[in-house]
């Protein structure tokens, strides 16, 4: 670990947010290769993320967002599990993130979880007909399905959606990254996205 330079902690702390002895630890667990260090921090704040997954989260913030002229506006609730990390600026600032998400990509539910079963059937069905209409044999037909289900789920999920910022990231590891981060559980509960004439 002591040939790891200080210099390229600070690079890798300013690019992931980890603390100075994580951003040693991953460096040294990659041979100083920045970039693997990256994703070995990601993969980290994942598995840490999922440990914290089950606890309860009742305090947190409701965020909104205006888009500039007015036409397009959010309404987001985010929870935490304390009224202390609700406070702080990174909570503050992924709240603020999420609801730029919303605006500018537009999800129509939170996670896969909440896509209501009418609303599968008939995407399933439209697609399972478009890949009939190719030709292809019917396991290949399926797989096409699969395939369109997940850029479905890409599209309508917020929590699966691409971060507008990040295209690199999803919205669920950026959540899960301020997880590891702030060392409370996070959740997107609800949003509501309005624009002007829908």
């Amino acid at each position: 670990m002591s040939n790891i330079s200080a210099s390229l902690v600070k690079e890798l702390r300013e690019k992931t947010g980890a603390g100075m002895m994580d951003c040693k630890s991953a460096l040294a667990a990659t041979d100083g290769d920045i970039e693997k260090a990256v994703d070995y921090l990601r993969k980290k704040g994942l598995s840490a993320a999922a440990k914290k997954a089950t606890r309860d989260t009742k305090e947190g913030l409701v965020g909104s967002y205006i888009h500039v002229g007015g036409k397009v506006g959010v309404l987001v609730e985010i929870n935490c599990e304390s009224d202390f990390v609700a406070r702080t600026d990174e909570f503050q600032g992924l709240v603020k993130d999420i609801c730029m998400q919303i605006a500018a990509a537009d999800p129509r539910f939170v996670s896969r979880d909440e896509v209501t079963a009418d609303v599968l059937e008939r995407e399933k069905d439209i697609y399972r007909q478009q890949a009939l209409a190719t030709g292809k044999p019917a396991a290949v037909v399926e797989k096409i399905l699969e395939g369109k289900m997940d850029k479905f789920y890409g599209e309508a999920c917020l929590l699966e959606q691409a971060f507008i910022k990040d295209p690199n990231v999803t919205i669920q590891a950026l959540v899960s990254a301020k997880i590891a981060k702030l060392g409370e559980n996070i959740r997107v509960n609800r949003f509501t996205r309005y624009k002007i004439g829908e």
